[in-house]
């Protein structure tokens, strides 16, 4: 059986957040999205950069960058929106995660994924399912589903669900 698992591939979107190089298991991965306006939502965690309209839906956007604890900058050409669904009381919830920028799917086999640092990393170590590596660079592995809380994660589809679909970006 761990033959069977060793010749089994999996696929992993990877993005960047400053420096680091992060990758998400593209199944949780529904669609990558250029740039577009974000509208701010009152009395939400700091992390929370207010919702998109997504094909007539409003979708709550976490900037990564404050989820991580990482030093925020401006948006760029490059900055993106990967939408991703997290597997909630049941439910699927979805949210969009605001990155520096997008790279590419890759993949990796189970095996060649190595155990989280124990120290040392630049984010929390039971947000990384693991590290892999591509060429010569680390790739950090995040957990989407580890990364909010139950809290988190109820506040984040609340406000999808109470979220007034913004005007400007209806088509």
């Amino acid at each position: 059986m761990a033959d069977q698992n060793a010749n089994e591939t999996n696929q992993y979107l990877t993005f960047t957040l400053g420096k680091e190089v992060f990758a998400l298991d593209i199944s949780t991965v529904r669609e990558v999205l250029e740039l577009i306006h974000v509208t701010r939502i009152p009395r939400t965690p700091d992390y929370m950069r207010g919702v998109i309209n997504l094909r007539g839906h409003a979708v709550p956007v976490v900037g990564m960058r404050r989820k991580l604890n990482m030093k925020e900058i401006e948006d760029t050409i490059n900055t993106c929106i990967i939408i991703v669904e997290v597997e909630f009381e049941g439910e699927r919830t979805i949210l969009g995660a605001l990155v520096d920028s997008v790279r590419e799917v890759f993949e990796m086999t189970p095996d060649s994924i190595e155990a989280p640092p124990k120290m040392g990393a630049a984010v929390k170590s039971e947000y990384i399912k693991g590290m892999g590596r591509q060429a010569d660079e680390f790739i950090i592995i995040l957990d989407i589903a580890r990364i909010f809380s139950a809290e988190e994660l109820a506040a984040v589809q609340r406000i999808g669900q109470q979220a007034p679909v913004p005007a400007e970006a209806q088509a």
